[in-house]
């Protein structure tokens, strides 16, 4: 079975749904609209990118960020139909409503306290299926938004395939030998071992039927080799592939990401002016020929030292690099072609040009090494870790206490399942998530009159 692009097959949605006949909107602007008028696309204003900074409206949350890769996916597009317009894989390419959705939810499956709360949920979920935050957000868009009566927000199938990212299943790809546990050191605390509780990149085995529907159009050799994977020792098994559009929403993500949370991180002095030259200085040529070209007359013969202060001086001349940073990413992707697929959208994706992606890879690696692994970023995330966890072992100990009703209604149809604890435990805010741990373990009374 084999089906083009503009097959209606891939604007089919699970659940029955007929636009009305004054509808002047296609089928990925649909999409859109549910994606930024749900629930879990609200939720992303409270739950930050890289740590709880207070109440500064300067700073990313995953609700900016998340409008960031959008833009920057759409910008990827229209910068490839204008490059490469006679290309074959052209016409292939999405539309702004349908690569925007995709980039509004990729972070939907994010629990509170971001990597730190998916390893306290895998952890909580070690004898159910597990849970990492690619296989939340594919499960709450399929399940548990409410715009329709069983398929969550019952999308198109080619926006749910641009939205799997990792199209394996969490027991295929997961290490027996990496068994969430927790860390056998500590004598008096319950600590998480946070390397072996680590899940894999997947979606979960509960979604098994809806990626059975998403692959629908595929033959069986290309959803055979979709699907595939491979082992790494000592680690879970890697996905190998993903769509198209999937493809242009993760460079839109390495972007955002390297570009975008560096800037918050120098703004915030978490990164010096001396470790972002020491970092970069070998792998930015591509950067400085293009500055030089660009702007001959602005930096005499130090281009180096004149991207330096631009990015350190001030606000001003930040956001002016900034934004030169992602033109100079945007610019540089091309078609990859991935010829053992008959089906387009998998035959084709889009990579970025190698000394590009060398220069951006160096700057992931560094907010990475001087903001995320910091201990002043991991106290927080601990904290949070150990939260969550509390948070979700008070709730399965005595669901019928402690949840809230109409949670506890889904948790006895569901008989019991830990899952519909996870998922709400998942959707929190982290204010959510802080206030719920105080309410439950806080020695201050608190009152009947506080919001659960």
């Amino acid at each position: 079975m084999h089906s083009s692009p503009e097959s209606p097959l891939w604007s089919h949605r699970r659940e029955s749904w007929t636009a009305q006949a004054e509808d002047a909107r296609d089928y990925a602007d649909i999409d859109y609209a549910r994606v930024i008028h749900s629930a879990s696309f609200r939720r992303l204003q409270g739950k930050t990118q890289i740590l709880n900074l207070g109440d500064s409206d300067f700073y990313r949350t995953r609700l900016t960020h998340s409008l960031e890769v959008a833009q920057i996916a759409g910008g990827l597009a229209r910068q490839l139909a204008k490059d490469v317009p006679e290309h074959s894989a052209a016409p292939l390419l999405p539309d702004r409503s349908l690569i925007h959705a995709i980039g509004c939810t990729h972070d939907f499956g994010h629990p509170p306290f971001g990597h730190g709360g998916e390893v306290a949920l895998n952890y909580c979920m070690r004898d159910a299926g597990g849970f990492e935050g690619n296989g939340q957000t594919l499960r709450i868009l399929a399940r548990l938004e409410s715009f329709s009566q069983s398929a969550g927000a019952n999308l198109s199938r080619r926006m749910m395939l641009g939205v799997l990212k990792y199209p394996v299943a969490f027991s295929a790809v997961a290490n027996p030998d990496l068994r969430p546990a927790l860390l056998s050191g500590p004598s008096t605390l319950r600590l998480i071992d946070a390397s072996a509780s680590k899940p894999p990149k997947c979606y979960l085995d509960s979604e098994a039927d809806v990626v059975e529907w998403i692959c629908q159009p595929l033959s069986d050799a290309d959803r055979a080799l979709f699907q595939s994977h491979t082992p790494q020792p000592g680690k879970h098994g890697k996905a190998l592939h993903k769509s198209l559009d999937c493809s242009i929403m993760d460079v839109a993500d390495d972007i955002a990401y390297g570009v975008h949370d560096l800037e918050d991180a120098i703004a915030l002095d978490l990164i010096t002016r001396d470790s972002f030259a020491r970092a970069v200085a070998d792998h930015c040529p591509s950067f400085l020929d293009a500055m030089k070209a660009k702007y001959p007359g602005e930096s005499a013969n130090d281009v180096f030292g004149h991207m330096l202060e631009g990015l350190f001086g001030g606000e001003g001349t930040r956001k002016r690099f900034i934004g030169r940073l992602v033109h100079h990413f945007i610019t540089a992707v091309d078609f990859v072609e991935m010829p053992e697929f008959a089906e387009p959208l998998l035959r084709w994706r889009v990579a970025m040009r190698g000394p590009q992606r060398a220069f951006l890879s160096v700057l992931q690696q560094l907010v990475v090494r001087e903001v995320i692994t910091s201990p002043a970023v991991q106290h927080l995330e601990f904290k949070g870790q150990t939260m969550v966890v509390a948070v979700f072992e008070a709730m399965q100990a005595d669901p019928a206490r402690l949840l809230p009703r109409e949670v506890l209604a889904r948790y006895d149809a569901a008989g019991g399942a830990p899952r519909v604890i996870c998922d709400y435990v998942a959707a929190m805010t982290d204010t959510a998530l802080l206030k719920n741990y105080e309410r439950l373990f806080s020695p201050r009374m608190g009152s009947v009159f506080d919001r659960i």
